[in-house]
């Protein structure tokens, strides 16, 4: 395997993160969404990109001249040579656990994508030697950072909604082919069952119908979901459809006192109130593009999650919520195989 494949452009970015300088972060995976964690960490002042990490020798190359870093093909020549602060891993999904094994053997701080892993088992040897050695471990569940999420969030605790009764969830679009006959489910509808439970508490159980076009993987998938609280939801997840389409994706919370509605994540959040035919409107203004931007809810999660790495305390989002989005995609997965309802 080829080791470094390039060097920094500008030695001088790079400084000990212990001294107050910038914190040194490498990114394993530059293609893809993996684009998009080189951008948000050479964007910001407080941190500096030293390492990306591929496996085609000659895309990295040209990934670390355009970056103006090194490129390696190796993970551990990279750690010996870079000696980065925090690792983001963005490799393809069915792709996560061995690298991720290996990073968090070697014992440094980790941010990875979702999903976490496709199996359950994987997971738990995960967050296990994690654990074992008090390691700091975040997913990026940035959906949680859009900014009619945060708005939602503050008012379903200032009690807007009262309590809540039901949530539906759609989210779908074009397919992102692999091989796990349950891809759709596992890696795009993690962000449901996060959100969901974020904002309105636990899902406890599920029961689930699947439909695929042919003998291939179940691309389409509805389930119903009995919440702690007492409350009932829907969530209908697709690669049968377009990303092109309005309301792509549609999140609504209906409590007893008032009602939210969530459109395309960044685009639009309404608060209604019982009874009153007049609605809370917000969406990003003429001059406000950061906030109609879904990479930047990216963004946003790294204005939370490096303070709490500099400070030594928890992730905003540890990587457990990856593996709880796992185990409500597998019950989803029993509940269709056998046709009954599955406790979560």
């Amino acid at each position: 395997m080829t080791e470094s494949l390039g060097s920094p452009a500008d030695e001088s970015r790079v400084a000990d993160s212990r001294s107050g300088s910038p914190l040194r972060v490498a990114v394993v995976g530059p293609g893809g969404w993996g684009r998009q964690h080189i951008r948000v960490f050479t964007e910001r002042p407080d941190t500096t990109v030293v390492a990306i990490v591929g496996r085609n020798a000659e895309r990295v190359r040209h990934q670390a001249a355009e970056a103006g870093t090194a490129g390696y093909t190796d993970i551990a020549a990279m750690l010996d040579a870079a000696q980065p602060d925090l690792v983001t891993v963005a490799l393809p999904n069915e792709h996560h656990f061995t690298p991720t094994l290996q990073l968090i053997r070697s014992g440094v701080p980790l941010l990875v994508e979702k999903p976490l892993v496709f199996d359950l088992a994987e997971a738990d040897q995960l967050l296990n030697e994690a654990a074992e050695r008090d390691l700091f471990l975040a997913i990026n569940f940035n959906h949680r950072y859009a900014e009619p999420m945060l708005r939602a969030r503050a008012a379903i605790a200032a009690g807007a909604l009262g309590d809540i009764v039901f949530t539906s969830w759609r989210f779908g679009g074009e397919a992102n082919l692999g091989t796990h006959p349950h891809a759709q489910l596992i890696e795009t509808q993690c962000h449901a069952f996060d959100t969901i439970e974020h904002l309105c508490g636990p899902i406890v159980s599920v029961m689930a119908q699947m439909a695929r076009p042919s003998s291939g993987p179940y691309t389409t998938v509805a389930i119903a979901l009995e919440l702690a609280n007492g409350g009932v939801g829907s969530l209908v997840g697709t690669y049968d459809s377009s990303y092109a389409y309005p309301l792509t994706h549609q999140l609504e919370i209906n409590g007893r006192a008032g009602r939210l509605l969530v459109e395309d994540t960044v685009r639009r959040l309404t608060i209604s109130t019982v009874g009153d035919e007049t609605s809370q409107v917000w969406q990003a203004g003429y001059f406000n593009d950061e906030a109609r931007q879904f990479q930047r809810t990216f963004d946003r999660h790294v204005d939370a999650l490096l303070p709490a790495l500099r400070s030594g305390g928890q992730p905003p989002i540890h990587a457990r919520a990856g593996r709880r989005a796992l185990a409500l995609a597998m019950g989803c997965i029993e509940s269709f195989e056998t046709g009954r309802r599955v406790s979560v």
